[in-house]
């Protein structure tokens, strides 16, 4: 009867980078989605408000672009959007009506701001203990990783 060869043991989870950092990232996320349904918004949705904030004057392309979704994904966003008031459809001079702009209300630009504070407020939860000089340490390397990978897609879940 043969033997099998010995095979050595695999890593452990916690040996492995990835594992740390989804670990952080589900905990991070977590949080930050609860607090932003408490205010009635998804992440996907603060994604596309804040992108709108950036880009005023944004077409649904722009939008789809950005949030890395199917133009039908995209959609039933800002139709979740309208219905709460917080975007609208335009049509803009110059562009086709395949071409729509989407844009905050006044309600919208009221509430970025606001939920830019749950954003920020998350950060200083998870982070604030590290040191400035770590925190940046961090936030360089995980940009250098996004750039290494060229990842383009927002986080969006």
């Amino acid at each position: 009867m043969a033997t099998r060869p010995r095979t050595p043991s695999p890593a452990p989870l916690e040996a492995h980078l990835g594992f740390w950092l989804r670990f952080v990232s589900n905990h991070v996320s977590m949080r930050f989605r609860q607090r932003l349904e408490e205010k009635g918004v998804t992440v996907t949705e603060w994604v596309a408000l804040r992108t709108l904030w950036a880009r005023p004057d944004g077409s649904h392309a722009d939008l789809i672009q950005a949030l890395g979704l199917t133009k039908g994904a995209a959609s039933k966003v800002v139709s979740r959007l309208e219905e709460k008031g917080l975007v609208e459809r335009q049509l803009a001079e110059g562009r086709g009506a395949r071409d729509q702009a989407v844009v905050l209300t006044s309600a919208g630009q009221a509430l970025v701001p606001q939920l830019a504070k749950l954003a920020d407020a998350n950060d200083e939860h998870f982070f604030r203990h590290l040191p400035a000089a770590e925190r940046q340490a961090l936030m360089n390397a995980m940009q250098a990783l996004v750039r290494h990978h060229q990842l383009k897609e927002l986080p969006t879940a």
